[in-house]
């Protein structure tokens, strides 16, 4: 699949990782971003054609997307560089897949799917760690519950770290609290508003509630009205996470976060190769129907990071062999809740 594919923000952290195991899938990408100085080196070491794009750029970047089928946009956070993106590959026709995980850009994103439909293009947010796991688990839980109600989704990484990326982008969160669907409806609530100890099949885990992408696409993918979503978290940092509504408001100021920025730039990209090797990812979901009957479901996967290149990749193989649905689409709700086992190191717990 030579040069089909553009891969936005190959510089990232996560971008790289897609990059170099881009050949595995029999991709060859070209590698997008911003800035030569980042780009040219890694094209160099890849043997990769690359484009340096300024997403501000109009004429620039549809110049580039018109030479592509597809899009896998890497470069975060999605709140400022979706809307550009997704705008060029409706003008081009050019199929559009991220890895995005934030509420609002899903939102944003579905607002397209007339648009992409009419381009005969497919628009697929979270096309990594989120939201696959989950989303694959929430209508596996969906096919076997068809009267389902409730849904609680749940993950935790074992072992591991964050990169700058997915790190900046919490940044930006920080004091914005969390959301949970319910009656259809998304609801902001309180960053941590629940805790709860969940069975993972392996191990029992404390997790606590927080915003992530399913409150958006799990809606989608399975109608279930009520949704919950909880990541693990030490329930010592979990007591004093209760507290953080009362700093909220300080929270959300520049200063503070310029302060967390700098402490972010300073480490290093992310979890090493080694790191990740030895880390492992836990999804559990649970599904209540309204006489109360209640079932679950668990799976380990690949850390995060290594999980978002290959199902990325996957994905993206998969629409350049013709197989995708036109319009705005979830990775299950599109590939099916077998999807996650498609990618290497996914077992049923």
């Amino acid at each position: 699949m030579q040069n089909q594919l553009l891969l936005y923000g190959a510089n990232g952290y996560t971008g790289k990782l897609i990059a170099k195991l881009a050949a595995t899938y029999n991709l060859q990408p070209i590698l997008a971003g911003r800035t030569e100085a980042n780009i040219k080196p890694l094209a160099a070491e890849l043997q990769l054609p690359y484009r340096i794009i300024d997403l501000d750029n109009k004429e620039q970047l549809e110049n580039a997307l018109s030479a592509v089928k597809l899009v896998l946009h890497a470069a975060g956070p999605y709140v400022y560089t979706a809307k550009q993106m997704i705008e060029a590959c409706l003008q081009t026709g050019v199929h559009y897949i991220d890895i995005n995980g934030d509420i609002s850009v899903f939102e944003m994103l579905k607002k397209y799917d007339a648009a992409a439909k009419e381009k005969s293009i497919m628009v697929m947010p979270g096309a990594g760690f989120d939201v696959v796991p989950t989303d694959c688990i929430a209508l596996q839980l969906k096919n076997k519950m068809p009267d389902a109600t409730h849904l609680k989704l749940a993950f935790a990484s074992i072992g591991g770290g964050l990169s700058h990326g997915t790190a900046t982008t919490m940044t930006g969160k920080i004091g914005e609290g969390g959301a949970a669907r319910e009656n259809g409806m998304i609801v902001r609530k309180p960053l941590g508003q629940k805790g709860m100890w969940v069975n993972f099949g392996t191990k029992k885990l404390f997790v606590m509630t927080i915003p992530w992408g399913d409150i958006s696409t799990a809606y989608t993918t399975t109608g279930i009205p009520n949704i919950e979503t909880y990541t693990g978290m030490a329930p010592k940092v979990y007591r004093i996470l209760k507290l953080q509504w009362a700093f909220n408001w300080l929270l959300r100021t520049e200063f503070v976060r310029n302060i967390i920025r700098k402490k972010i730039k300073a480490k290093p990209a992310g979890p090493s190769d080694e790191q990740r090797k030895n880390s492992s990812s836990l999804v559990w979901g649970e599904a209540t129907n309204p006489s109360g009957e209640k079932l679950t479901a668990c799976i380990s996967c690949l850390d995060g990071y290594s999980l978002t290149a290959h199902s990325s990749l996957l994905i993206s193989k998969k629409i350049l062999d013709g197989n995708f649905k036109t319009g705005y689409q979830t990775p299950s709700g599109c590939y099916g809740e077998n999807l996650i086992m498609e990618v290497p190191g996914s077992k049923i717990i």
